[in-house]
């Protein structure tokens, strides 16, 4: 025989115990969508900072197989803000002009990293700097849109 056992011994969940386990789902739940939402914006960010890397040293590598004219990147400078025409950004085939090597770079800089990109060239005496900038501030809700520079230094 089974041993009789009243309502009170009874094992089960409760609705309060219930809703507790809902509300501490919900909040993991709202914690895991906050996580993912910044998760995305670092991402983006580090996405951007890894174009301006690439971007700096495509210009450094061009002024380094070109040495005797390096000089001649600093016009690959341009302000925040400046309208570079982005029609044509791929090189394509054949030998180019250098001012046509600083258009395409030029291009490519504002079409990767956004209208309010910039950039700036610095030669002096076989030491380059090239610096670029872009508005990614997205953490930062007072100021989104503040210049992150990305600068390399080397010696051609």
């Amino acid at each position: 025989m089974t041993p009789f056992r009243s309502r009170r011994s009874q094992s089960g969940f409760s609705l309060l115990e219930v809703l507790i386990a809902i509300l501490v789902l919900g909040f993991g739940l709202l914690g895991f969508a906050l996580l993912q939402t910044n998760s995305v914006r670092f991402v983006q960010s580090a996405n951007y900072r890894t174009q301006a890397t690439t971007l700096a040293y495509d210009l450094i590598e061009q002024m380094r197989s070109n040495r005797f004219q390096a000089e001649w990147y600093t016009a690959a400078s341009f302000d925040q803000g400046s309208q570079i025409a982005q029609t044509v950004c791929d090189p394509g085939a054949g030998a180019l002009a250098i001012a046509e090597k600083i258009s395409i770079w030029q291009c490519q800089v504002v079409k990767a990293l956004g209208d309010d990109a910039g950039a700036e060239v610095i030669f002096n005496d076989g030491e380059v700097t090239v610096a670029i900038t872009w508005g990614d501030q997205r953490w930062d809700p007072e100021n989104p849109d503040e210049p992150t520079t990305f600068g390399l230094e080397t010696v051609l």
